[in-house]
């Protein structure tokens, strides 16, 4: 999502071109209008009249026009993906900090309902332990001749501790009395550091909230600002897609080739493109052309893989595990999230539909999804993130992950 992506047919606009080669397309271009005029101005040159006029000569003038017109669009071409990379990086960005936030912020919540039942069995084991002091209390006074200095002592002091002083000095209690004095004093020092402990995580939960929620309308306006300056670029590169393809036809045409169109559609499909493939029987994420890495750009990260495909192209799990979020995610669109045995998350955005739910146990090679376009996009691809030490703790280059299960991206990243 970092890149483009948009999936194209032979008769309308030109594949998409890795992030990593930006000038790839230009280049090609350059490529092209140079080997056409090398074989067309070797072979026209020798037949040309002196007077430099005539058919040869005219054809040649076309050529270079067409060769100038291909690399100026070209340029063109490559600046709109430029800006539409840029904008989708920092789009993903700030969406993958409201996701995080989110991710925090339910950490918190239940860090928060876990002291705060701690703090209530701790305050429990202390009513409990003062009934027993009670207990005691009457013991005392009904069965010693000392009954009214022994229940001073328990009425007069200020807590267990200072009971359990005095009556190691009176030696007016037994050894249980004494351990239910001690195990009162327990109760109460748990509660009070449950209630701290209650009181710190409510206050972190609270600023997370608002932290979650900044991020989460930061996201909003992000997305929202960029949205039609978005369409526009998207639009214009459409339309200087088609225009590149007509100019790279002419291009051929003054070549020479019989069937201008099937030539450059062979071209397109026999450009470089780096493609997942597996070994092993592992299964790759989905089947496509990986067009961007993991890596900074324009001063934010890129947190995966972006593998082009068309819409409905089939979506898979590469191990095993239980899936962990499966709906809405921000600037992802749809996204499923998958946690495998060593702890590890695999998170999967931009798909078109779904076909699992939260709490599913999946299989290695099952289909979670499908490709889609959904959110902030700049075509069909699926991005594929790879998460340690909790959803959103700590997104980790995939391809060590993907290496390790046989799966490679060609060299593409």
């Amino acid at each position: 999502m970092a890149t483009l992506h948009h999936t194209v047919s032979p008769s309308t606009e030109s594949h998409p071109v890795p992030s990593r080669r930006p000038r790839q397309r230009a280049r090609r271009a350059g490529l092209v209008a140079g080997v056409l005029a090398a074989a067309l101005l070797g072979t026209s040159v020798a037949h040309a009249a002196p007077g430099g006029s005539g058919p040869v000569s005219d054809a040649r003038t076309a050529h270079e026009a067409a060769a100038a017109e291909v690399a100026a669009i070209a340029a063109r071409v490559t600046e709109a993906e430029q800006t539409l990379q840029r904008m989708t990086v920092e789009a993903e960005a700030a969406s993958g900090e409201a996701l995080a936030a989110r991710a925090a912020l339910a950490a918190a919540q239940a860090e928060a309902t876990a002291t705060a039942a701690q703090l209530a069995d701790a305050r429990a084991a202390v009513e409990s332990t003062e009934d027993d002091v009670s207990a005691i209390g009457r013991e005392a006074y009904m069965g010693s001749d000392d009954a009214f200095g022994d229940v001073a002592i328990l009425l007069d002091a200020d807590s267990p501790t200072e009971v359990l002083q005095q009556a190691a000095t009176l030696e007016v209690l037994g050894e249980e009395r004494t351990k239910v004095l001690e195990e009162m004093e327990r109760a109460e020092v748990q509660e009070a550091r449950a209630d701290r402990a209650a009181r710190t995580a409510v206050a972190e939960r609270d600023q997370l909230a608002r932290t979650a929620a900044d991020a989460e309308a930061a996201a909003n306006r992000q997305l929202a600002a960029a949205q039609g300056t978005y369409d526009a670029v998207a639009a214009e590169k459409a339309a200087l897609d088609a225009q590149l393809r007509e100019a790279e036809i002419r291009l051929l045409t003054l070549q020479g080739a019989a069937d201008a169109e099937a030539a450059w559609a062979a071209r397109q499909a026999s450009a470089t493109a780096s493609t997942l493939t597996a070994a092993g029987g592992a299964v790759p994420p989905t089947i496509g052309r990986v067009t961007s890495c993991y890596g900074s750009r324009w001063g934010t990260l890129h947190a995966g893989i972006d593998i082009a495909a068309p819409i409905g192209t089939p979506v898979h799990t590469p191990e095993d595990g239980v899936v962990l979020e499966a709906g809405p995610a921000s600037g992802f669109g749809l996204a499923v999230a998958v946690e495998h045995g060593d702890g590890t998350i695999t998170l999967y955005g931009h798909v078109n539909q779904m076909f699992v739910s939260a709490g599913e146990v999946v299989t290695a090679g099952q289909r979670i999804a499908e490709v889609g376009n959904r959110g902030q996009s700049t075509g069909p691809h699926l991005h594929f993130e790879v998460h340690t030490g909790g959803l959103y703790a700590d997104r980790v280059n995939p391809v060590p992950w993907l290496t390790a299960r046989g799966i490679s991206l060609g060299g593409g990243c």
